[in-house]
């Protein structure tokens, strides 16, 4: 089939001029943090990785990663010594911001290539669309928000996540080698962890179990597959084994003392069952409701410990992970009746939906292990398209607070408007009919859901400020939490009915 334009390469070449160019912008903690790992890992011994605390950015991410630091570690020894030293803290000089950056844009090189294997993968007609949506990746204004300029290592992560997803697709599927690669990117980062159940099942219907029947056990496979993950397990978390150090490395991964909500509200279920306590607050009285006056007062709810509802009843963590439990079963259930591959990415999607809208203390950036996956199944159908449209929505709008500073503004708003426009209107073109009766409600709630987004993001970023100068800070975030949870929530059980009707 002739090659499609524009290809990966060169979006991949235009796209690293600009992130080249974001080099000077703002950039938040979590430069320092893993600037402060660099300098861990190249200047202590593995043993005193998980204990160092001089900064109070301590490492808290799995071994695997901490390796990658290291690696990384080791050219910065020749571009830039001083950043490794422990304990300097909020070290940034140019040639530290160059480096860091630079490492970021490299490392997207994994990202590029799974997405390569996604669209040759692909058979007939289903190229073009899967170039289509490997481009939306690659030129994700989420990736480019929260790597290039708030600064993560997301496109690498997730460019492993796809490669591993990819793995399990035909013409040649090789299910193993996709278990074990998501194996090694759970040591790489644990939040995927959330779409943990998709692959066990996947794997036990699909690789473990006979095709014919589910009571025939392939055994050879069962050994490989348990072999290669105990020796991935292994590899990873053995010397900390060995050195007694578990719970020391566990403590850091799982720090179970947070509250419900961040201090911005990730858009899920409980960011609009706070916004309801909030306006409860005010209704209350009306109505003869009691409220917890302290909990109303509060101004640190979601950023520390526990966090306090007003009139609303308190939410525990066994709540939340019975919820994000029982959401991801309903999913698993299709996917172990029938191992294809689309039904595993939509199991996988599902899975993130469940964790982002129901669990405990969830990131904004977290939003990305629903969006990516989705992706790669958005173009299927029409029915597939309008679910992920108010996803592609709120979830990059969702992420608008990350950058507060002015002169990322035109950055962060004018690049996810243009892709919005851009893609969704290419998706609506390239989307093929559906074999299923599409349903006129989910449909009319994606159009009027992003008719609502602009006049929201010109308030949120310019109206108010204007009206009010400094005065009720907290409205445009609540504003923004709130209208992306409902665009995520809208778009889940649209989803949800597409995944299980289809």
């Amino acid at each position: 089939m002739t090659e499609v334009y524009p290809t990966l390469s060169q979006c991949a070449v235009v796209a690293t001029a600009l992130k080249l160019l974001l080099f000077p912008a703002y950039k938040s903690t979590d430069f320092e943090v893993h600037r402060n790992w660099l300098a861990i890992t190249h200047s202590l011994p593995v043993k005193e990785w998980y204990y160092e605390k001089t900064s109070e950015w301590t490492l808290d991410y799995p071994p695997f990663f901490a390796h990658f630091e290291w690696i990384l570690s080791q050219a910065a020894a020749f571009i830039e010594p001083a950043l490794l030293n422990v304990k300097t803290l909020n070290f940034d000089s140019w040639q530290t911001v160059f480096f860091q950056r630079s490492t970021v844009i490299l490392s997207e090189l994994v990202l590029v290539y799974a997405l390569h294997l996604f669209v040759k993968s692909s058979l007939g007609e289903r190229k073009a669309t899967a170039h289509a949506a490997a481009l939306s990746i690659l030129l994700s204004p989420g990736l480019l928000i929260i790597d290039h300029i708030h600064f993560q290592y997301n496109g690498f992560l997730y460019g492993i996540l796809i490669l591993s997803l990819v793995l399990a697709r035909g013409p040649s599927p090789n299910p193993l080698l996709s278990g074990l690669l998501f194996a090694a990117l759970l040591c790489l980062k644990h939040i995927y962890l959330y779409l943990a159940p998709a692959y066990f099942v996947y794997l036990l219907r699909a690789y473990c179990l006979s095709p014919r029947s589910i009571f025939r056990i392939q055994f050879a496979n069962c050994l490989k597959l348990g072999t290669g993950l105990i020796g991935v397990v292994a590899f990873a978390f053995g010397p900390f084994a060995y050195w007694g150090q578990l719970d020391q490395l566990l403590s850091r991964l799982f720090p179970f003392s947070r509250g419900l909500t961040h201090a911005y509200w990730a858009p899920n279920v409980w960011a609009m069952y706070s916004f309801s306590d909030r306006v409860l607050i005010y209704v209350a009285p009306y109505l003869g409701i009691p409220a917890n006056e302290a909990a109303a007062r509060s101004l640190t709810r979601g950023l520390v410990g526990d966090t306090q509802f007003a009139v609303l009843p308190e939410i525990t963590p066994k709540l939340t992970f019975a919820l994000t439990l029982g959401f991801q079963i309903l999913c698993l259930v299709k996917l172990f009746i029938k191992p294809t591959w689309d039904i595993f990415i939509g199991a996988v999607t599902l899975c993130g939906y469940a964790s982002f809208l129901f669990g405990w203390h969830v990131h904004e950036k977290a939003i990305l292990l629903v969006v990516i996956p989705f992706s790669l199944i958005a173009l299927k159908d029409r029915r597939y398209l309008g679910a992920y449209r108010p996803l592609a929505v709120s979830g990059h709008v969702s992420l608008f607070p990350l950058l507060f500073t002015a002169a990322e503004w035109p950055v962060k708003v004018i690049y996810t408007v243009l892709w919005l426009i851009l893609f969704l209107f290419a998706f609506d073109r390239m989307a093929p009919p559906s074999k299923q009766t599409r349903i006129f409600l989910l449909d009319r709630f994606s159009v009027l859901y992003i008719a609502v987004a602009i006049p929201l993001i010109a308030y949120c970023s310019l109206v108010h400020q204007l009206v009010f100068g400094q005065k009720y800070e907290f409205l445009p975030l609540m504003f923004t939490s709130s209208y992306s949870a409902l665009g995520v929530v809208g778009s889940w059980f649209g989803f949800m009915v597409v995944y299980f009707t289809s």
